[in-house]
């Protein structure tokens, strides 16, 4: 009898872990959602779902789940970590819901026996920050990472503890900006060129790279189907976009309402980001426009090279922008969310 692969994915009521215990099941996988007790489960729906309460920022009391999880369901046989902290009030909550979480989890999973065939890591592009601005060349995994936010700074921190450990089996993904249905962030966009507005940050070229959150999850699964070794690989869907580009395919499936595009000078967009920032933070909130994000509005090169991700994997993307933002805005509307 063939043995059902277990997997855990971590932070699975997030926008991309839905999809990822969405892709486990649709390969027959019996799959584990790992959530906290406040998790939503609302893209959590399939009934063969199984559930794994996990509390990675507490290291004694993840253990205690995890012991209990092994002496009642065993072990997993592939672990997808992609809990992670995207937006936090300060430095702090990045270190602790992304490098902490996973070193919590790495250590608790070792110290058990537990650890699994392939620990898949959710990084980000954004771990080698603001270089080949001058020449605008694809970033390289042999360069070296220069993160200069604080989100980036705790991924790469996070990527430096995998690989410190000797013989332990992570695969690690960089994806650059991931876009789908569920997703918020950039459903901003769409909300505003539906209100009519068009928001651009500076008024030099600007390089962008994107991945639709399906082929992240099918790049993802290619890494555990080869059961490739202590590798990184950066995920984009190979093409490089202008900065107006994602907009205009937008403002184009609403139907090509008229637009005003205001382009922001960097110097008013800081200043901006600051006081939005700044005001969440001693409102005790997060926000979307914070020193952080501008960071990320302002970095002119997204370029990346994925030729590893298609040689090693025979990764090919399914949705180029167009069709991704296609079916983005269909899923808006049928969500009432436009």
């Amino acid at each position: 009898m063939t043995h059902c692969k277990k997997l855990l994915v971590t932070g699975a009521s997030g926008f991309i872990g839905s999809f990822l215990v969405e892709g486990g099941l649709e390969r027959g996988m019996e799959v584990w959602a790992g959530i906290r007790a406040t998790s939503s489960r609302r893209y959590l729906q399939d009934p063969r779902t199984r559930w794994a309460e996990l509390d990675l920022t507490h290291p004694d009391r993840l253990r205690r789940q995890l012991e209990q999880h092994r002496a009642e369901h065993g072990g997993w046989d592939y672990i997808i970590h992609c809990a992670g902290v995207t937006k936090s009030r300060d430095r702090a909550g990045f270190e602790t819901g992304n490098y902490l979480a996973t070193r919590h989890l790495v250590e608790a999973l070792t110290a058990l026996g537990m650890v699994p065939r392939r620990f898949v890591y959710i990084s980000s592009l954004s771990i080698f920050g603001p270089i080949r601005e001058k020449d605008y060349t694809p970033i390289r995994d042999t360069d070296t990472p220069r993160p200069n936010t604080d989100y980036g700074r705790s991924k790469v921190r996070t990527e430096a503890y995998l690989q410190s450990l000797k013989d332990f089996p992570y695969i690690i993904f960089r994806p650059t900006g991931v876009y789908g249905p569920r997703e918020k962030d950039y459903f901003l966009m769409a909300k505003s060129i539906r209100h009519h507005i068009d928001f651009v940050a500076g008024f030099t070229r600007q390089d962008i790279t994107f991945i639709y959150v399906k082929d992240l999850v099918k790049a993802i699964f290619a890494g555990i189907g080869k059961e490739v070794w202590q590798r990184a690989y950066f995920v984009s869907d190979g093409q490089v976009y202008a900065s107006r580009t994602f907009s205009d395919l937008i403002r184009r499936e609403l139907g090509n309402p008229w637009m005003i595009r205001f382009v922001c000078p960097l110097f008013l967009l800081r200043m901006l980001c600051f006081v939005s920032g700044h005001t969440a933070r001693l409102l005790g909130r997060t926000s979307t426009l914070n020193p952080d994000k501008y960071k990320i509005m302002k970095q002119r090169n997204w370029q990346c090279d994925i030729t590893p991700l298609t040689e090693e994997l025979g990764f090919r993307p399914d949705y180029p922008l167009e069709r991704g933002v296609k079916e983005i805005i269909t899923w808006y509307k049928q969500e009432k969310w436009l």
